[in-house]
């Protein structure tokens, strides 16, 4: 009798010659090299560039010894040990404008935040804690310290230190520091460049009308905007039907103009899934399947200079691969380092039935109770095709490929989307 070979299915829980998920992320990243190229950018368009200099302060932030509060400055050696002390106010300080002149003995000076401490001054006495007493003299009692209230040249940033290194991605706050420095431009990466296409003669633009067995394209308007969270050049290059001779143009024109080459649908083993022979051809296939649901058919490799991922054609499963190993990867290009993943123990509010052999990302809705204690269960049907599932989650559960199912109560781990987008 013939042997009859039944080809791995999608649907089954292990496959021996798919990859571990932990096992593709690491062939992936270890595949991944930062870009090099760099080019100036005006402060306000650096806001989440990454840095290709090292960037130290030409100047003492604060710029000069200054009071951290509205108040009276004073010579610290006249502080009184264990009861009141009177001082004649003779003078103010404002953020600005100094008091011109030195700070005698028995007097304080009225102080605004930020100004210049007057000479001779070396504390500042909270305006709460004086009391007025007629139009030019105070009352302060005892417990106050030299040194208090005063923020000193440099404290923040010392002339000449390191503010940043290369490799840093620049957040709001940064670009704060480099204003505060008077840095109008810095040198930054080149971003990378990500080229996408669909693939499938099914599928039809939004705002066209559907034929009998059409619909309509999804998934480029998800990676799109997975894309646009990112700091990336985007180059959409529409919908490529399931034709070998257009596939095999599309990926020559992507590997000429992008870093990376994204493409959804043809990895499986259908007959018009194209994506596998052709990557083989032009390219380097370095995998195409992992052991975990939704996702199993993924293409990692190389077209070129260009990394190339071919995710799979449902919905979810696109959302799932990018999230999990093209957004690293991503990542890499840009900095140099992939974000660590931030996983949070959740108790399931629910049973939850799985199979071992495969790791399985399901689609979750995280809440944290009174207590600050963080609860999760899966968004409904957890189809690969089923959208809504992402739409109403806001984590992903991870249960690992040795895990064969959840109790109520069990403790599982999720990722916080707010962590990867």
């Amino acid at each position: 009798m013939t042997e009859i070979k039944i080809a791995i299915s999608c649907a089954d829980a292990s496959d021996t010659k798919s990859l571990k998920v932990s096992q593709a992320r690491q062939q992936i990243l270890d595949s991944v090299s930062p870009i090099q190229a760099e080019e100036k950018k005006p402060l306000r368009s650096a806001l989440g560039r990454v840095l290709a200099e090292t960037i130290k302060s030409p100047l003492d932030v604060p710029g000069h010894t200054n009071s951290a509060m509205d108040g009276y400055a004073m010579r610290g050696e006249e502080l009184p040990a264990d009861d009141t002390l009177a001082l004649k106010v003779s003078g103010t300080a404002y953020a600005g404008n100094g008091y011109n002149g030195s700070c005698e003995p028995g007097c304080c000076i009225r102080i605004m935040t930020g100004a210049p401490m007057p000479t001779g001054c070396d504390i500042v006495i909270m305006q709460e804690h004086a009391e007025r007493i007629g139009d030019d003299v105070i009352r302060i009692g005892s417990g106050h310290r030299t040194g208090q209230n005063v923020r000193y040249a440099g404290e923040d940033i010392p002339r000449g230190s390191t503010v940043f290194e290369v490799g840093r991605t620049l957040t709001p706050a940064d670009i704060g520091i480099l204003a505060s420095l008077g840095v109008a431009e810095v040198k930054t990466r080149v971003r990378p460049r990500i080229a996408f296409f669909s693939t499938g003669d099914e599928l039809v633009g939004v705002g066209e009308t559907l034929a009998e067995g059409e619909i309509y394209d999804s998934n480029r308007y998800s990676l799109y905007g997975m894309l646009r969270r990112l700091n990336v050049d985007i180059i959409d290059m529409g919908v490529i039907p399931d034709d070998q001779d257009a596939l095999r143009k599309a990926f020559k024109d992507a590997a000429r103009i992008a870093d990376m080459v994204i493409t959804s649908g043809g990895v499986s083993v259908g007959e018009a899934d194209y994506t596998k022979p052709i990557l083989d051809e032009l390219g380097d296939m370095h995998f195409w399947r992992i052991a975990m649901k939704p996702g199993r058919p993924l293409v990692f490799g190389k077209l070129g200079d260009a990394l190339f991922f071919g995710l799979p054609g449902n919905p979810v499963a696109v959302m799932v691969t990018f999230y999990q190993f093209v957004q690293p990867a991503i990542e890499i290009l840009a900095s140099g380092k992939a974000k660590q993943q931030l996983m949070i123990a959740a108790s399931a509010s629910r049973d939850i039935r799985k199979r071992a052999g495969r790791f399985e990302f399901l689609r979750g809705l995280f809440e944290q109770d009174d207590n600050g204690k963080f609860t999760v269960a899966p968004t409904g049907t957890q189809g690969s095709g089923i959208l809504t599932s992402m739409s109403k989650a806001n984590c992903f559960i991870h249960l690992p490929e040795e895990n064969a199912g959840v109790a109520e109560g069990e403790t599982v781990l999720i990722q916080p989307f707010d962590a990867l987008i």
